[in-house]
């Protein structure tokens, strides 16, 4: 939302607040808990995000997974440097222009991405559930923020929380280059009435939810408020985190490097682990690469890596038949380590994978044989049956990774390939870092996955299933297939099975349909 004001709007502004205006004085309450009693779906309801919507008080955590995703490691520790002196010789309002400048001094406009896709997640983990209720009551939902970057916080809200008007302070561009500067508070208290005018707000009650420390914006509210309701910091303390459950819109999609919250002290566990965690990454790779694997595997145990497997009674007569050639595995995709933690389950080497799009450093490192497919059904097929004929193929059909406990759509090529498919159930939580991305350099994807202290991988082994190899008239049954794998892995990972595909999180994520050029 780009505002252009003038010196003499301002003024106007200023005239119209502070003479003209004869609004008569609001009803303040100490407790907006009250407000889950009443019917509020004619009214209109205005909140302050950061002062009542969020339980945490910090602004840090944001600012830091801006600086870190959008631009990175040196940019996030300068901040991170520079957070005592803010906290302890600054104002609040000089402490937020300081990390908004450290964090977005120099960024491209058109290429920050941060604001839709890593930012909603940890927003949502700190929404406190008291008032989430409370804002689905209103009949219309505003929220503002004095300190927050309309660019930081719009996806969230409107996206997530389904909020009609958003009001953040906008950002000062030069040359589509963030200046690190935010608008005046006074343009964002012109912006604010403007909108807020303009949603003609005469119908029932105008509700304000802020909090007892913004005393210096208690008149803005006051200005369309029949009722304020104030936040206490101990209410705080008290309010329960939204469950998951309970978003209105599911998050399956989401980037960035960063797993953890990067609260101060996280931040400071997160930069004293970061010599050690090259070191480490760096050491485990050389052991997957160059070492046999009854070698490896006990020496990547004792640096921390974790691998637990279940092999079930059906598929182990299976892989120890001494009469099959080749055994496809159709696993779930977390990491672009899947088909290599197979392969450590198996005790192979010699398993292969099949992928779209790798980038050519990862293809290169790859310990397994990993072929680059087309994209064309037919070719695609018989390069498939060609490598099955060879050895064993691990092939993940939702054809990109997914971090939270969902599945994506299966494609059906799979199902065409062999009589046989054994579905194969992984999961790897994250400790420090995501070893995946959606719009970052994809070549650094296992170097993550790897920094983290303890990577581990839970891989289950379930009852094969039959393929369709034979003639399909109506080509219903390799869906079916495809339907039932899904189901399978999804029931035994607890995991919800999607209709969403590769290209939709990539044009959620990254603005493009997820295909990686050769480099």
């Amino acid at each position: 939302m780009a505002v252009k004001i003038s010196v003499f709007q301002s003024l106007v502004f200023l005239f119209y607040r502070f003479i003209l205006r004869r609004n008569p004085k609001p009803k303040y309450q100490k407790c907006p808990s009250t407000l889950l009693q009443s019917d509020l779906s004619r009214d209109t309801l205005i909140f302050n995000l950061e002062r009542s919507l969020l339980k945490s008080d910090s602004l840090f955590p944001y600012f830091m997974l801006v600086a870190f995703e959008a631009g990175g490691v040196i940019r996030s520790f300068i901040l991170f440097i520079l957070y005592p002196l803010i906290t302890l010789m600054l104002s609040h309002e000089m402490g937020v222009k300081v990390m908004v400048m450290v964090s977005f001094f120099g960024i491209k406009k058109d290429g920050f991405r941060a604001g839709g896709a890593v930012l909603p997640k940890h927003f949502l983990e700190d929404v406190g559930l008291e008032m989430f209720k409370v804002l689905r009551k209103g009949g219309k939902r505003i929220v503002v923020s004095y300190d927050l970057p309309q660019v930081m916080i719009e996806g969230f809200l409107r996206d997530y929380l389904e909020v009609e008007v958003v009001v953040g302070r906008e950002m000062k561009v030069v040359g589509d280059y963030y200046l690190g500067i935010m608008e005046d508070k006074t343009k964002h208290d012109l912006v604010f009435d403007d909108l807020v005018r303009k949603e003609k707000l005469n119908t029932g009650r105008v509700i304000g939810i802020t909090s007892y420390n913004t005393s210096l914006h208690r008149y803005l509210f006051s200005q369309f408020c029949q009722e304020i309701y104030f936040v206490k910091r101990s209410d705080k303390r008290t309010w329960q985190t939204l469950p998951k459950s309970q978003y209105p819109k599911p998050l399956i999609f989401h980037d960035g490097r960063l797993a953890i919250r990067p609260t101060p002290m996280n931040t400071l566990a997160l930069f004293m682990w970061g010599p050690f965690a090259v070191l480490a990454a760096a050491a485990r790779l050389f052991v997957s690469l160059c070492i046999p694997y009854t070698l490896s595997i006990p020496i990547l145990c004792f640096s921390g890596c974790r691998l637990t497997f279940e092999i079930d009674e059906v598929s182990s007569q299976k892989l120890n038949s001494s009469e099959r050639k080749g055994c496809l595995f159709a696993c779930n995709h977390r990491t672009l380590l899947d088909p290599l933690y197979v392969g450590f389950s198996l005790k192979k080497k010699n398993i292969k994978t099949v992928t779209y799009s790798l980038s050519r450093v990862s293809e290169i490192l790859a310990p397994i044989k990993t072929v680059r497919l087309t994209r064309d059904r037919v070719s695609d097929g018989q390069a498939m049956k060609k490598l099955l004929t060879e050895g064993d193929l691990v092939v993940c059909p939702e054809g990109t990774t997914c971090r939270e406990p969902y599945l994506l759509r299966f494609s059906p090529l799979f199902a065409e390939i062999s009589d046989v498919i054994v579905p194969v159930a992984v999961t790897s939580p994250a400790t420090f870092f995501y070893g995946t991305t959606a719009s970052g350099l994809k070549a650094f994807d296992p170097l993550f996955f790897l920094m983290d202290p303890y990577p581990t991988y839970t891989v289950q082994f379930l009852d094969p299933v039959s393929g369709v190899t034979c003639q399909d008239p109506d080509g219903k049954l390799k869906f079916e297939v495809a339907n039932h794998v899904q189901s399978a892995i999804g029931k035994a990972l607890d995991f919800e099975c999607t209709n969403l595909t590769r290209k939709d999180k990539y044009l959620i994520l990254a603005g493009h349909n997820g295909v990686v050029k050769k480099n």
